[in-house]
């Protein structure tokens, strides 16, 4: 009978720790490289520019209006349905060539062959842009730092710092692909890193607790044998869930459209990064804080 996991399986991940260690290091250092010469690329939700909300007489397929806008000059605009068939909201980045009357100008030209009207026309401007980063950064600060305290008392210390360790990893990685492709970053991209830690926290803590229940069955073995075991033990499930998971956000890539393309790649690196993390990196983590089971 054909078996996609083993689920007796009996790997030795921690013989390749160091090697592990040395290809996230290298990753990370090149996300680093990148954030400092590229930066992120920040979507309109981080910067600054136009919202409009436009209402239609009729059903439009927004395909037909991103070529239209594109026939027109304007590449980077972000388009989505709101509510129904007949309405959307347009995002378009700050130009020099842009106010609201050339705004205007462009829809009644871009969209001439259209009857609609506009709901809404505002600037978003960089102040706010600037405070939406901020708070961004405050979210994944503290549930990072949530993280530490609920693994902390629900383990031990070193455990949440272990856990906090592939955490980062897996935000940096993420981040640093965004920069070095110079993928747009904007609020579904940030959601989907929120996402992207709770989703590894879950692997993390599911390894941890086979780690814990193993350290006080297996007196004998040294910690890096139990933490081989516990990997093992819990391996199929960790490979089941995010192929389950990655089906899912594979169709949402293909079949949902620009609204939600970043998002769901965001996803995608986020659980190939948070597989391989709670795999090698979370319990490798533990063998290079000094952790044993030695109660």
């Amino acid at each position: 009978m054909f078996k996609l996991i083993n689920i007796n399986s009996n790997y030795n991940f921690l013989r390749k720790k160091t090697t592990a260690m040395i290809f996230s290091f290298i990753l990370i250092l090149l996300s680093f490289g990148s954030f400092m010469t590229q930066g992120l690329n920040w979507g309109i939700d981080f910067s600054s520019g136009y919202i409009v909300q436009l209402k239609f007489n009729q059903d439009i397929d927004i395909n037909n209006i991103r070529n239209s806008f594109t026939n027109n000059g304007v590449n980077d605009s972000v388009i989505q349905y709101f509510g129904s068939n007949q309405e959307i909201i347009i995002k378009l980045q700050e130009d020099s060539n842009f106010n609201k009357e050339s705004i205007n100008e462009f829809l009644i030209n871009s969209l001439n062959n259209y009857s609609f009207k506009i709901i809404k026309l505002e600037f978003v401007g960089s102040q706010i842009g600037s405070e939406l980063r901020d708070k961004g950064e405050w979210a994944m600060l503290v549930a990072i730092l949530s993280i530490l305290i609920y693994i902390g008392f629900r383990f031990e210390f070193l455990y949440g710092i272990g856990a906090i360790i592939a955490l980062i990893h897996d935000v940096l990685i993420t981040l640093g692909i965004f920069s070095i492709f110079q993928l747009q970053f904007d609020l579904s991209v940030l959601s989907a890193l929120l996402a992207v830690i709770g989703y590894s926290l879950n692997d993390t803590i599911v390894v941890y607790d086979r780690i814990r229940e193993n350290s006080t069955l297996i007196h004998e073995e040294d910690f890096d044998k139990i933490l081989n075991t516990s990997i093992n033990q819990t391996l199929s499930r960790t490979i089941i869930t995010s192929l389950t998971t990655l089906f899912v956000l594979m169709s949402l890539l293909i079949l949902g459209g620009p609204a939600v393309q970043y998002f769901a790649l965001a996803m995608i690196v986020g659980i190939f990064v948070g597989t391989y993390s709670s795999i090698y990196i979370a319990s490798s983590s533990l063998s290079f804080l000094g952790i044993n089971n030695k109660k």
